[in-house]
């Protein structure tokens, strides 16, 4: 006997199967947020065994929605379900904070005392002289974990607050080159904490 058929038929049509519905799309929605986090720093096994559980639930989900046609709480379903499921997959990645990413920092001001913080904690920051619209400006470069992102960041804003920052992600990276572990940091500049969360 089919599981759904314990309830009553009007609230299996109007409530269960809907939710079902909503709660496998936000799993196939999210797998599929992180798949294409896979796919653009080149790890093609993850990323195919993502895609494979992406499709397997998304055909269970609209073989669901093609044998209830007449129900429009399945669409509303289904389109709460990929919304959400896009929110839970960037919310995801960002606290799995996989990979590494290229920090640059450009600022006016003298970076001494910055570099040398830099180099303390990371030890491969390199220093470019270079001139910018206000003239005269440091250009510092350095590759970290993504997870190191925030105290890196808050090292920035002690030292040269005003200093710009840009992100990139790195998909390939010299094993002579690999940051040396580091510990866990749980601060993070109040100056950079809403640029963080919609990255």
């Amino acid at each position: 006997m089919d599981v759904l058929e314990v309830f009553p038929p009007q609230l299996t049509r109007y409530l269960i199967i809907p939710l079902l519905i909503m709660l496998a799309r936000i799993c196939d929605v999210s797998i599929g947020t992180i798949r294409i986090i896979f796919v653009s720093r080149g790890e093609r096994l993850l990323a195919s065994v993502m895609g494979f559980i992406e499709v397997l639930i998304w055909i269970v989900v609209v073989s669901q929605i093609i044998n209830n046609m007449g129900c429009w709480v399945n669409y509303l379903a289904y389109a709460a379900g990929f919304a959400i499921g896009n929110y839970l997959g960037i919310t995801l990645e960002n606290h799995l904070a996989m990979g590494m990413v290229a920090m640059r920092v450009i600022t006016n001001k003298s970076a001494d005392k910055l570099i040398e913080n830099l180099k303390q904690e990371y030890h491969g920051v390199t220093s470019i002289a270079a001139s910018g619209k206000s003239g005269e400006v440091r250009l510092l470069f350095a590759v970290i974990k993504r997870k190191d992102i925030p105290f890196f960041l808050k090292i920035v804003d002690k030292y040269n607050p005003r200093a710009y920052v840009s992100v990139e992600d790195v998909r390939t990276l010299s094993k002579s080159h690999i940051p040396p572990k580091t510990p866990n940091r749980q601060f993070i500049s109040s100056r950079f904490r809403f640029s963080l969360k919609r990255k």
